[in-house]
């Protein structure tokens, strides 16, 4: 990942509904949420809400499959481990066992 998409997703995430949406599309996983279970949980209008899911696919973080008529959104994986080694990229000076903890933290236990 570059600076500029690094950029957009932080721009992405710095509104308060589309941080929500992440965050609860990582914890849907892999099952996904169709953008109607999405503006329900959160209690969003659903033409709102449709505007923040643009957002968050155009910038890499989320993404979506047409299910029929309704369309599944997900958590881009992908997009989320790019963002965090562009942040990590440089990461302690070449002391790896300093951002061991952080590696720690951030894996998944499922």
């Amino acid at each position: 990942m570059d600076e500029k998409n690094a950029l957009d997703a932080f721009a992405a995430l710095s509104q308060a509904t589309r941080l929500n949406v992440f965050r609860l599309l990582i914890k849907a996983g892999e099952a996904g949420m169709s953008a109607g279970d999405i503006s329900d949980t959160l209690g969003v209008r659903q033409n709102t809400m449709s505007t923040n899911l643009g957002v968050l696919a155009r910038s890499g973080l989320i993404r979506s499959e047409r299910e029929g008529r309704s369309i599944r959104y997900f958590a881009d994986m992908e997009g989320m481990r790019g963002l965090l080694a562009f942040l990590m990229e440089d990461c302690c000076g070449g002391r790896p066992e300093l951002c061991q903890p952080v590696i720690n933290e951030l894996a998944c236990a499922c």
